[in-house]
């Protein structure tokens, strides 16, 4: 996993991306570059967002790795989940 982001339109935001090329450099031989989303409504999506990376600490992630600044909360994913821990809670760090 390089990258964790929030966007209302998954397409055009990995299309667009100012970070495309460097995830495209982190590929070696015979890797493909794949993305996953879940639909999150609202203001939920740039809490759910900040849980992930502070969670997992995506290498290509500046934001949110070190500090959490929202209320403590509890994720729950589902589907393929290969590289996420699937039951974790965060909690506010500022």
């Amino acid at each position: 996993m390089l990258y964790i982001g929030e966007s209302t339109n998954v397409h055009d935001r990995i299309a667009a991306h100012d970070r495309l090329d460097d995830w495209k450099k982190k590929l070696t031989a015979n890797e493909t570059l794949c993305y996953s989303f879940a639909p999150i409504s609202g203001d939920d999506r740039i809490r759910a967002e900040a849980a992930l990376i502070f969670k997992h600490k995506p290498p290509m992630n500046e934001e949110y790795v070190n500090n959490f600044p929202y209320e403590d909360t509890q994720m729950s994913l589902s589907g393929k989940t290969k590289f996420l821990t699937t039951n974790f809670t965060v909690k506010k760090t500022i």
